[in-house]
């Protein structure tokens, strides 16, 4: 079991980076066929992305709620994103061909995404009695007091930092 912090913090992350949101959703249950592969590719995906950082992503974590599967990304950059997606090399181009030829636009199996560049500075958080999560894992944790007690005083004390443009 992960450790509980049992006091405020937050994280943050140096320098711009990306959040990218995926996900999956099963719109025919019964066609198991159609679903199944799309399912099983991501961990295929986050497997090959965990053990090669130098790809760019700095964590990944999957959320449950059938018929929704989807995952929250943490990426160093949008190039080193986009870099993956394109790769022929890495799992993500052919499992992405794939789908297109088993399911395409036949309404069997949702797909979706969303990515958001993620200016230094520009965001907040806080997590207390809780474990590393989220940006929390990604980035550094430090404590939320003093300077970075408040929401408004978290994002001015980020935005401020000499890195930030």
């Amino acid at each position: 079991m992960t450790a509980i912090i049992d006091k405020r913090v937050c994280a943050e992350i140096e320098g711009d980076f990306v959040l990218f949101l995926i996900g999956m959703r099963v719109n025919r249950p019964l066609k198991f066929w159609k679903w199944w592969p799309v399912a099983k590719a991501m961990p295929k995906m986050i497997i090959e992305l965990s053990k090669r950082p130098e790809l760019g992503m700095l964590h990944a974590r999957t959320h449950f709620g059938f018929p929704n599967i989807f995952l929250v990304q943490y990426w160093r950059s949008f190039d080193h994103l986009e870099a993956y997606a394109r790769s022929r090399e890495l799992e993500h181009l052919p499992a992405w061909q794939a789908f297109n030829k088993s399911v395409g636009s036949n309404g069997d199996v949702g797909i979706w995404h969303e990515t958001y560049l993620i200016r230094n500075g520009a965001y907040e958080n806080v997590y207390n009695n809780m474990p590393a999560f989220g940006m929390g894992v990604a980035g550094e944790l430090r404590d939320a007091t003093g300077a970075r007690k408040e929401a408004r005083q978290r994002i001015q004390a980020a935005a401020e930092t000499p890195e930030a443009s």
